[in-house]
């Protein structure tokens, strides 16, 4: 059956859940539907990462992406692009796009990074972690989770009006060496005085990130991209307890955006003329609708807006139609600190199954895994819109391992104490806390179904699982007879390569008959 057309050029890539849901492998898809449709190579003119930083990764055809856009894997994208709602460290920047480079991949010369980029440095990865020190030692609270890439104190920059930006390595040396110093100034004030940092803890915060980047960036050490001394932070830090070396983190940074100064431009024309000239724009969000930093419930959010609305911001164009596919897995994970109502039972034999599959691709993170969430699929499409709807990895469900096939639950409304059943997710936090879920049962399938790739060929309690999913969404978010979208499934994934996709599902409508 042919898919549902695209009702815009603009086009949004967006997370339904808590982020990880496989927004990445979505690109590749959608750049090849759409040029198959317009017979255009070029029918995808830029995909652009809309918010967030390098904690926001994806893994697209096999390639481990923070900070570029996913469409690196895609060589007829002319355009990647970072908007003005991405904190960027230009060091990171350079550790992504050289390995691609030598293992001939081109994205220097398709790279654009908007003037008003956010710059990030060393000095907010080392506030990443005094924050967190200060939650965990000083106020007695648990860790919050923070990738310590730094992105949360980048924004707080923002919001105190004292960020720095991407076109500043197109002024003097002189100006941004004195605004870097007076940033370094701030850091080094707030790491002491007020998050009351030991100076033994301080020091290892260096030693820290060093460790954490040499694991990361192993590969690009072992091919020669860079020696393994890009990597050591240690000599950013300064002689003297709570000091940086400023000499060091000017000439690091101002080196690496100047590498980057003919990369650097307006992202806002670059989508005006693409849409000009009938190519496409995928907008690739990071995180998801309940990591927003207003949506969600703090302190396990991120620090941008994760979802639609933040397209025009970023990209700076004007409100227009867009097209939103939102993505989601069939099982939820998180991680951090969150309240997870559906989470598994640790000693569950799908949970030691599902949680093998579960690391986050920027930290590494084991995400804590749980069942089917749809109560917050619903809302976000009630408060958020979406037109399309992928769930991912519904292979993963199948019997593997010391998963020998089961029953299968999926959230459909949470209990108080009192037995009444809400239909949405409470903003108030503290009654969400107290609620437990309540699930439907699906029985589950015995057939491996990474190899299916037509809807029809699944087994039926796979589809029936599926439509399931579909139906309760749009009874949730349509709930008090209020009118609502209803979503397309454009996509379901069954396994991580580009092509283990099926695309002939049947129009939910007719899904929710199945039910």
């Amino acid at each position: 059956m042919a898919l549902t057309p695209f009702r815009s050029r603009l086009i949004a890539d967006v997370g339904v859940s808590m982020g990880d849901e496989g927004k990445g492998r979505l690109i590749p898809e959608v750049v090849r539907e759409l040029q198959a449709l317009s017979g255009r190579r070029d029918a995808v003119g830029t995909v652009l990462k809309v918010n967030g930083g390098a904690n926001s990764g994806h893994t697209v055809a096999g390639l481990k992406l923070n900070l570029l856009p996913g469409g690196v894997a895609e060589r007829d994208v002319p355009c990647l692009a970072l908007g003005s709602g991405v904190v960027a460290d230009p060091r990171k920047a350079l550790w992504e796009a050289v390995p691609l480079e030598r293992a001939g991949i081109p994205v220097l010369a398709r790279l654009l990074i908007d003037e008003r980029c956010m710059l990030s440095d060393v000095s907010h990865r080392i506030l990443d972690l005094a924050w967190e020190d200060y939650r965990v030692r000083i106020l007695g609270e648990e860790p919050r989770g923070s990738t310590g890439r730094g992105i949360s104190p980048a924004y707080v920059d923002e919001t105190a009006q004292l960020q720095m930006q991407f076109w500043e390595f197109l002024a003097s040396r002189e100006a941004f060496a004195q605004r870097l110093a007076a940033r370094l100034d701030r850091a080094e004030r707030t790491a002491r005085h007020v998050c009351q940092v030991p100076a033994d803890v301080w020091h290892g915060f260096f030693d820290r990130l060093t460790q954490a980047e040499q694991r990361a960036n192993a590969g690009a050490i072992e091919s020669g991209a860079f020696p393994a001394a890009e990597f050591d932070f240690t000599r950013f830090r300064g002689k003297e307890p709570w000091t940086f070396d400023r000499a060091a983190v000017t000439e690091a940074y101002w080196e690496a955006g100047r590498r980057l100064a003919a990369c650097i431009g307006d992202v806002r024309e670059r989508v005006l003329g693409d849409l000009a000239a009938e190519r496409s724009v995928l907008g690739e969000f990071g995180q998801a609708f309940w990591l927003d930093k207003r949506l969600g419930f703090a302190p396990n959010v991120t620090a941008s807006h994760t979802f639609t609305p933040e397209i025009f911001v970023s990209a700076g164009i004007p409100a227009q139609p867009v097209h939103v596919i939102g993505c989601c897995k069939a099982y939820d994970t998180k991680v951090g600190t969150h309240t997870f109502l559906t989470q598994m039972p640790d000693e569950h034999p799908l949970c030691r199954r599902l949680s093998r599959l579960e690391f986050g691709t920027s930290t590494g993170r084991q995400r804590m895994v749980g069942w089917c969430d749809l109560v917050e699929k619903a809302d976000a499409l009630r408060y958020g819109g979406y037109d399309d709807l992928v769930i991912n990895k519904l292979d993963a469900l199948s019997p593997h391992g010391d998963w020998k096939g089961g029953d299968l639950l999926l959230c459909t409304g949470y209990a108080d104490a009192s037995g009444k059943v809400h239909d949405g997710v409470p903003r108030d936090d503290a009654l969400r806390r107290t609620l437990r879920p309540v699930y439907a049962t699906l029985p589950g399938w015995s057939e491996d179904i990474s190899g299916v790739r037509r809807f029809a060929e699944l087994p039926r309690e796979a589809r029936r699982y599926v439509a399931f999913m579909a139906r309760e969404i749009v009874r949730l978010a349509a709930r008090g007879g209020s009118p609502t979208q209803v979503p397309n499934i454009r996509y379901v994934g069954v396994g991580p390569d580009p092509d283990q996709i099926i695309a002939d599902v049947p129009a939910t409508a007719e899904l929710v008959a199945q039910a």
